[in-house]
């Protein structure tokens, strides 16, 4: 074995292990005693299941992981991935239309080896707890789609980066990042008016008190508001949700009817005033920028190791005498892991702190406790975690806990609380 294959191994068998003692750790941290202020959460019957659930999908997770770990493990000590792009170059197609082939094998073998974790997950786990509203013709169907979503979209957009690489050279990070940068732009636009429509039904919100009250919302705080929707989230799950998405004059507010049907007006209210805390304090385009600049450090280190030919031997192809894009990438990928996790970690911990900001904003139009209502409720019908460890939610959680923000909203107004 190469030493950069053997360093490899050792990445992904410590970053396996990590996120298992993580997880250990959290299952572990389930019957901590739930604060006071959440104590109304849960009763006692809704706790117990809400523990069972977590307990389920934490050892589902486990098995999940474990298989997902021996595969990438044995295929890369085997260098099956360097076998495969020997077998696929012997057709004599173009390198397009070989890394084209060469991941769209590894998306088909990916797909068929994670359906039953799919199937599990929905139609055993997520039924057994009354989350399901998925039939199996509809999880075809969506499948189907999906599959079409992933080679058109995920397909075109790696058959013009690997063009790029292939004839840019030094230029190649630079020219790849104003695509991608394009792309998440045009894909956050469209998202509402494309891609929704494939698997759920947007109407318009019926005129009434609600829709009254979100136009006066939106005009009193200055956020522009172009349409507001409802989306028919209850025919997959039973889970509530609600968020805003294009730019400009283009921009919607999508409610599930599942949040419409489980809250107050006041409460969807607080969640809208905590969404669009995020657009005054500009927290989407510093993410973009953050983004960006992660994604140029990434582009441009790649693009230096991908000039060798070391990555394309190192994952099985011995014969290699000029880099191979999609082999470099996988092993660069692979290497780039640990420095992943760090970025991630700091990510997640200016998320958390943007998300204090907009819980701010909202209490600050006086829906504060409006906004706890609704956090637990949303909590509750999700059966979530009041007591996840806190080494768990410092690399994870993207968001506070619901502890977290519900004491820090209610310091906020003056009121003592306790641990």
């Amino acid at each position: 074995m190469s030493n950069i294959l053997v360093i490899i191994l050792i990445i992904i068998s410590l970053n396996y292990l990590f996120e298992l003692l993580l997880d250990v750790l959290n299952l572990r941290y389930l019957n901590k005693a739930i604060p006071n202020i959440l104590s109304d959460v849960y009763d006692i019957s809704t706790y117990a299941k809400q523990q069972e659930y977590k307990a389920e999908t934490t050892k589902f997770s486990f098995i999940q992981g474990a298989l997902s770990f021996v595969v990438i493990f044995l295929v890369l000590y085997f260098g099956f991935l360097g076998k495969l792009h020997a077998y696929i170059a012997e057709f004599g197609f173009s390198s397009l239309m070989t890394t084209l082939a060469f991941f769209g094998t590894l998306f088909i073998v990916g797909q068929v080896i994670s359906m039953p974790f799919s199937l599990w997950s929905i139609f055993v786990i997520e039924e057994k707890y009354g989350f399901n509203r998925v039939t199996p013709s509809l999880f075809v169907f969506d499948f189907l789609k999906s599959i079409f979503l992933a080679v058109i979209l995920g397909g075109g957009l790696l058959a013009i980066i690997t063009l790029v690489f292939q004839v840019s050279g030094q230029w190649f990070w630079l020219i790849a990042l104003a695509i991608m940068l394009l792309f998440s732009l045009l894909a956050n636009a469209l998202y509402s008016r494309v891609i929704v429509p494939l698997f759920n039904k947007q109407t318009p919100l019926a005129s009434g008190d609600l829709y009254d009250d979100i136009k006066e919302l939106a005009q009193k705080v200055g956020f522009p508001v172009n349409k507001v929707f409802v989306i028919d989230g209850s025919k997959r799950s039973s889970k509530a949700n609600a968020y805003f998405t294009g730019f400009g004059s283009n921009r919607r507010v999508i409610l599930y009817d599942t949040l419409i049907n489980s809250m107050q007006n006041n409460e969807i209210l607080a969640v809208l005033s905590h969404e669009i805390g995020h657009y005054k304090k500009k927290h989407i385009w510093t993410n973009f920028a953050l983004g960006g600049l992660q994604m140029a450090i990434i582009l441009y280190v790649f693009n230096l190791f991908a000039q060798s030919t070391d990555l394309s031997i190192a994952l099985g192809y011995s014969n290699a005498t000029e880099p191979i894009f999609h082999l470099s990438l996988i092993a660069f990928g692979l290497l780039f892991t640990p420095i992943e996790h760090v970025i991630g970690i700091g990510t997640n911990m200016m998320s958390r702190k943007m998300e204090y900001q907009a819980d701010e904003f909202a209490s600050k139009l006086d829906y504060g406790n409006e906004l706890i209502s609704a956090l637990k409720k949303l909590s509750k019908e999700s059966l979530s975690n009041l007591t996840p460890h806190p080494a768990y939610v410092f690399v994870n959680y993207s968001h506070p806990t619901l502890f977290q923000r519900a004491r820090k909203i209610l310091d906020g107004e003056g009121h003592q609380t306790k641990k």
